[in-house]
């Protein structure tokens, strides 16, 4: 299934997301529309396929997060046919996107029923370089916005767009490509009151370190999110046991829950926040747009074995277990990506005692990171001063380890 050694290794890489402004009739930002990019420098998309959009979708939830990315501002997203048919699973609600129909995709029965679907569902849909004559006239009567290419459409073609569309008193149009003041102002005399385009803003490229993730583990927990009878204990454990990936659920479930007063404390927690179905549409996407990992898998083992210790120790000192794994993976994370913890939790949503705990050392659950932190350094001083007995995390450490060989393997061999 997977011709990487063991599962796969683990290397830190960037990812990148483009972000262009659409401004109202005021001049404020009321949208951005967010466009694949392939690395920093780039300025344009340079393709609109599918992977495309499955990149775009993973990195802005999973890797940015959608409020670092847009705040409370509806984003527009560009979907494929296999997107708007079903083939794909939308894994976000219609609260977070407008989903744009590309013009290249070719409208039939089948993209017409699946379109009908998302709106029954409650999404937006916007229609990309719109013309007459093609077949997305069929979507006229479900959108609720057209954007008018300024820049290549001919003024009379561009004044049947908008008659054509008057007859549907639900849309919206904007215009796009707008390059001069002059697109400008043809834009709002045709009625538009949405704008895009390099007179206004151009596209910015944000970019993050991410972790790449395993591709053996996200087939298996797939394939355990797919079992007639979801074992829920068991997703956590497989979750727990890919550090990237529980950091990414983390990050979805903020994007998700933006608004909401809950903060999630553990994978557990932001598991069932999600629920089976989102966490299996988002995992279905992550195996999808994964790309193949390149670093030792002991790193990874050690990681894990570290979090799983914490679990262990916390567990006997009356501190929450799952919690206490959820601060291990964190730290080993970090470690991973050779970055501050404090800057890998910036966009998660924890809970104030796990992010005080796993970036000051704080409290009970503090200690027991530091204790474990401690004895993977050989630190016996700082362990001394922490008071926890050397026996307690010595079997944990062995314990840990032990478990931590045998849950990589079953999901590598």
């Amino acid at each position: 299934m997977d011709s990487t050694p063991a599962g796969g290794s683990l290397r830190a890489h960037f990812v990148h997301v483009g972000r262009q402004p659409i401004y109202d009739a005021a001049g404020q930002v009321a949208a951005y529309e967010l466009l694949f990019r392939a690395g920093p420098d780039s300025d344009h998309a340079g393709r609109g396929d599918t992977a495309a959009t499955v990149a775009v979708i993973n990195n802005t939830f999973a890797e940015f997060g959608l409020a670092d990315l847009a705040g409370e501002l509806p984003c527009f997203v560009n979907l494929t046919r296999d997107f708007l048919t079903g083939r794909l699973p939308l894994p976000f609600g219609p609260e977070h996107a407008v989903l744009e129909v590309l013009e290249t995709v070719d409208v039939d029965d089948e993209v017409v029923a699946g379109v009908r679907r998302l709106v029954e569902q409650g999404y937006a849909i916007a229609l990309d370089d719109f013309v007459c004559g093609s077949s997305h006239e069929r979507l006229l009567e479900f959108a609720s916005v057209v954007k008018l290419d300024l820049l290549d459409t001919p003024p009379a073609d561009l004044t049947e767009i908008v008659a054509t569309c008057r007859r549907y008193p639900g849309i919206t149009l904007l215009g796009e490509r707008l390059e001069t003041p002059g697109h400008l102002l043809t834009a709002r005399r045709l009625g538009c009151t949405l704008f895009q385009g390099y007179a206004l803003g151009r596209p910015t490229v944000h970019t993050a370190r991410t972790l790449s993730a395993s591709r053996v583990r996200q087939v298996e927990l797939l394939a355990e999110l797919t079992a007639k009878d979801v074992d829920l204990a068991r997703v956590v454990s497989l979750v727990g046991r890919e550090p990237s990936l529980a950091v990414r659920l983390l990050r979805v479930s903020n994007s998700v829950s933006a608004g909401l007063a809950r903060r999630v404390s553990s994978v557990h927690e932001a598991v069932v926040l999600l629920g089976i179905r989102r966490v299996r549409e988002w995992v279905a996407l992550m195996v999808l747009g994964e790309v193949a990992p390149e670093a030792d898998e002991a790193r990874l083992t050690s990681a894990v074995a570290r979090a799983r210790m914490c679990q262990q120790v916390a567990e006997q000192v009356s501190v929450a277990g799952d919690t206490a794994f959820t601060a291990g993976l964190l730290v080993g994370v970090a470690d991973l990506l050779g970055i501050p913890v404090e800057r890998l939790l910036t966009g998660l949503p924890l809970a104030d005692e796990l992010a005080d705990a796993v970036v000051r050392g704080a409290g009970p659950l503090g200690r027991v990171v530091r204790a474990v932190m401690a004895y993977d350094q050989l630190d016996l001083g700082g362990l001394r001063q922490l008071g926890l007995p050397l026996n307690c995390l010595g079997q944990a450490y062995l314990s840990a380890t032990a478990w931590s060989h045998e849950a990589m393997g079953s999901v590598s061999g």
